[in-house]
C-alpha cells in the first residue's frame, strides 16, 4: 500500500495527523507494508525569512490580538500534548518552507527510508524546540544525524532540483480538491482530510485493504 501525504513542515496540524496516522499504521500491524510518501504543499509559498514570531504572524493573518492568538495556540497544544507531543508554538517563527520541502523530496529520493524519520525531526525541532528549519544550513544538522552527505544536500540546494517537484505536488493536491493540509491518500483511492480521529485512519486503511 501507498498513502501519500500533502503537509507542510509548519503546519501543527500535519505532526499531529502523521503520528495519528503512524498509530493506527501499528494498531492494524501494518507498518511494515505501507510505503509513505511525502507530498509537498506550502501554506505561505510567499513566506520570506524566518522574519517573525508566528504568534505576531498569526494575530495579523487572522485580524486578532496576540492574547487571542495565544489562545489559539493553546488548544492546538492541547490536541497534541494528547498524542504525546509537547508543542511550543510561541517559540517558532514564520518563514519559508520550500527548501525544507526540496530536502525531504531529495532524501525521499535518493535515501528513501530515511525521508519520514526526517521529517518527524524537523517537525519535532521546529514545534517542540522551537528551532529553524529553513535554510540550507539549518537542514544541514537533521541529514548529518541521519548519516546522509550535507555537502551533497547543499550541492543540490543551489541548484533549482526539486523547485518544480514542490510546486507539481502543491498543483496535484489542489486537482484533487485539496485547499489546505494535511491531506492523505490511499493507494490512489481513498482521501482523508486533516488530522482526523484515529478511527478515521483506522477505517481508511481498512477500506484500502479491502480495495487491494
Amino acid at each position: 500500500m501507498r498513502i501519500d501525504v500533502w503537509a507542510d513542515l509548519v503546519c501543527p496540524w500535519c505532526f499531529i495527523g502523521k503520528v495519528r496516522l503512524q498509530e493506527a499504521l501499528r494498531d492494524i500491524a501494518m507498518s511494515d507494508e505501507v510505503q509513505i510518501r511525502h507530498r509537498a504543499f506550502q501554506l505561505d509559498p510567499s513566506a520570506h525569512g524566518p522574519s517573525a514570531p508566528t504568534l505576531d504572524h498569526l494575530a495579523a493573518k487572522y485580524g486578532v490580538t496576540r492574547d487571542q492568538a495565544l489562545a489559539m495556540m493553546a488548544r492546538v497544544t492541547q490536541v497534541a500534548a494528547a498524542e504525546g507531543l509537547h508543542y511550543r508554538l510561541d517559540e517558532t517563527m514564520t518563514g519559508n518552507t520550500r527548501d525544507a520541502h526540496r530536502v525531504v523530496l531529495w532524501v525521499q529520493d535518493e535515501h528513501a527510508g530515511l525521508a519520514q524519520p526526517l521529517l518527524n525531526d524537523l517537525y519535532s525541532a521546529y514545534f517542540e524546540r522551537g528551532a529553524s528549519i529553513f535554510t540550507g544550513e539549518d537542514l544541514v544538522p537533521f541529514v548529518r544525524g541521519l548519516g546522509i552527505d550535507d555537502e551533497a544536500m547543499m550541492r543540490m540546494l543551489v541548484t533549482d532540483d526539486y523547485v518544480d517537484r514542490v510546486a507539481e505536488d502543491q498543483d496535484a493536491a489542489r486537482s484533487l480538491g485539496a485547499n489546505g493540509v494535511p491531506f492523505f491518500v490511499f493507494d490512489d483511492a481513498i482521501g482523508v482530510s486533516g488530522a482526523q480521529p484515529l478511527e478515521v485512519f483506522r477505517s481508511a486503511l481498512e477500506q484500502a485493504i479491502g480495495a487491494r
